[in-house]
């Protein structure tokens, strides 16, 4: 009794001391600005050594830069962990230009040239695999020491299956009740109602004009294959089973890079499984980039 005692004990000072460590963490977290080439005042969020390996986070469509928190939380004991608000989302100033991937390639750009040391790995989801590909189509890869890759096509083979669009009966949704119903269908794991909203303000953030522009950039499916065939720099592809077929066609002939399919996962497959998510870049920075 007296040793079950003991065990339970030592249980809770362990516990207490993780839950101390993640409190520290997230307070060590800062809010940075800065001003992007074409006079655009940018935001990102900056937590970890500041002489550390850089890992450079870019949310997706819409997405704010505190969606990366799991992993602002779980890379920032080791590495310099940068989660960026592109133009237009999140805590950044929303001008009525630059929703291209050309200025939005220029505005990754010009964020590295604000951190040291240098290169950066640097971790996209979504929109944020294009916009990181076209940095790489724009910029070459001087500044970066790898990618992650993160659910969404890179321009391989087989293109993705286009999902038709459904009739709508009744009037058409609001925008704040379709971002609702945007943000709450990226997970497969019910969210806190508190946290979907905060996420879905976030959303709403973006000019409607500009979210219109980000869904469509004017380059063919060609210009994100090239890109990712530009460098040979170590990449991580992470993708739902929708994107395995893309994801055993880069494996096989681009080399220097490793994939993994997530099946029990939304899009937001790092909130749903930021455990495995987060062992697997972990793993992939310390094999690949910096052992």
């Amino acid at each position: 009794m007296r040793a079950r005692h003991l065990i339970f004990t030592t249980l809770l000072m362990v516990s207490a001391c993780i839950g101390q460590a993640t409190a520290q963490t997230r307070a060590q977290v800062q809010s940075r600005f800065f001003t992007s080439s074409d006079g655009v005042r940018l935001h990102f969020l900056e937590a970890g050594p500041p002489d550390g390996h850089v890992l450079v986070f870019v949310p997706g469509w819409t997405m704010p830069a505190w969606i990366w928190t799991p992993q602002l939380v779980a890379f920032s004991p080791r590495y310099h962990v940068i989660a960026f608000d592109p133009r237009g989302q999140g805590d950044s100033a929303a001008p009525s230009w630059g929703y291209d991937q050309d200025r939005r390639a220029h505005d990754i750009a010009d964020l590295l040239a604000q951190l040291e040391p240098m290169p950066a790995v640097i971790v996209g989801w979504s929109l944020g695999v294009l916009d990181t590909l076209a940095y790489l189509h724009n910029e070459g890869d001087m500044r970066i020491a790898g990618l992650v890759l993160v659910d969404n096509s890179v321009g391989e083979e087989p293109a993705p299956v286009p999902v038709p669009a459904r009739p709508r009966p009744g009037p058409l949704m609001s925008r704040p009740v379709a971002m609702h119903r945007f943000v709450a269908s990226m997970f497969l794991d019910r969210q806190p109602a508190a946290y979907i909203d905060r996420l879905t303000a976030a959303t709403l953030r973006t000019p409607e004009a500009a979210a219109r522009e980000l869904l469509s950039y004017p380059v063919p499916r060609s210009y994100w294959r090239e890109a990712i065939y530009s460098t040979r720099k170590p990449v991580l592809y992470i993708v739902r089973p929708h994107l395995a077929a893309q994801a055993a066609n880069l494996k096989l002939h681009r080399p220097n890079t490793e994939t993994a399919v997530f099946g029990g996962a939304g899009h937001a497959l790092f909130i749903d499984d930021a455990a495995r998510f987060n062992a697997l870049v972990a793993s992939f920075i310390k094999s690949r980039i910096w052992p």
